[in-house]
């Protein structure tokens, strides 16, 4: 018994919603690394290749504003994926300071590689519960997130005096 306490965290800790989702999230991107590590890639990789595939040719920023994504991880991701031919970065026409990336044939095939990785994972992340319970738990983690993310929104847009 000894042993076991010194081993596991308090329970008032593990009753903690936040502490669940922590732990969660940590055993979720070692599972993400490991698995597109297994396929050559990183999740940067996808989320840009992802977001292409959905919006088609768009600028370097607006890429990194939809990916959620830091401008200067997406340069040095473009990079990566520009020199494994995934895409293509092109001066926009109508602002040449401004680079345009396009999804490339064979990014589309990574593109199909990758989601394969991912369904893989989330098989293997969320093996425990059943399709209704993946369903329901995709729908109360898209709430939550739904509602913070306004919430930040509603922090940087400044208030009109009165």
């Amino acid at each position: 018994m000894e042993n076991r306490m010194a081993d596991s965290p308090p329970d008032r800790l593990t009753a903690l919603p936040s502490w669940l989702l922590t732990q969660t999230a940590r055993h979720a991107q070692r599972l993400v690394g490991d698995g597109f590590a297994a396929v050559d890639a990183r999740g940067y990789h996808y989320r840009l290749l992802l977001t292409l595939d959905e919006t088609g040719p768009t600028s370097q920023a607006d890429l990194g504003r939809r990916s959620g994504i830091h401008l200067s991880d997406v340069v040095a991701a473009v990079n990566d994926l520009a020199d494994r031919q995934l895409v293509e970065r092109s001066p926009d026409p109508t602002d040449r300071r401004r680079n345009v990336i396009t999804l490339t044939p064979a990014g589309r095939r990574q593109l199909r590689r990758l989601d394969r990785a991912v369904a893989r994972i989330q098989d293997d992340l969320l093996a425990p519960l059943t399709p209704t319970e993946r369903d329901q738990l995709t729908r109360l983690l898209t709430r939550l997130l739904h509602h913070h993310n306004a919430g930040e929104a509603r922090k940087r847009v400044p208030e009109t005096p009165r």
